[in-house]
């Protein structure tokens, strides 16, 4: 039996041909290793071993649970562009530092874009937060239509032939998600007209 490479240590190095080996699957240690991995990680809902787009937008919907008695739309809003615009940075560090364009490990996209829904939708009772919940996971998960074609972005990248290609994954790992938010919402106002 061979001796497992040390971890990844230098990404300059390993796009050289330098063997070493990434991560395939995020740990605690990982996710502690980094700032970035740790927002990237949505705080470590994106550990789970099941599901993790679903552990992260369970964790997104307690947060903002959790947070509603003491924000307003400013500080929502606020809250919102800067976790998405840390998460683009925080995302394409991890994708970097893991090896994959696009690791399901990474839920920050699906925090920051639930937090979208739910602070759109706001006033929203239990029942329509658990639809937006229902929906958002649908998009985000079966990726129908424009939900498909804003992640195809992303896994057309190749960081072989593209040395571009991590700075773009970042952008490309949020996308689908906002676009999945923008579709929950969609059926959200065309349900309340309905109503």
């Amino acid at each position: 039996m061979s001796e497992p490479a040390p971890e990844i240590t230098d990404f300059a190095a390993h796009l050289a041909g330098v063997p070493q080996r990434l991560p395939r699957r995020a740990t605690a240690g990982f996710l502690l290793a980094h700032p970035a991995h740790f927002l990237a990680l949505g705080f470590g809902s994106g550990l789970s071993p099941v599901a993790p787009g679903t552990a992260g937008t369970l964790w997104a919907w307690v947060a903002f649970v959790a947070l509603q008695p003491w924000m307003n739309d400013a500080y929502w809003a606020l809250l919102i562009a800067t976790t998405l615009v840390l998460g683009a940075w925080a995302s394409t560090i991890t994708a970097r530092n893991m090896g994959v364009l696009d690791p399901s490990a990474i839920v920050v996209d699906e925090v920051v874009a639930f937090w979208l829904v739910l602070w759109l939708v706001t006033p929203a009772g239990l029942l329509e937060q658990a639809l937006a919940f229902a929906l958002f996971r649908y998009f985000d998960a079966a990726k129908p239509g424009p939900v498909g074609w804003a992640d195809a972005l992303c896994h057309r990248l190749d960081a072989a032939r593209d040395p571009q290609a991590w700075r773009k994954a970042g952008l490309g790992i949020m996308l689908d998600d906002l676009v999945a938010a923008g579709c929950t919402l969609l059926v959200l106002a065309a349900w309340r007209f309905w109503q």
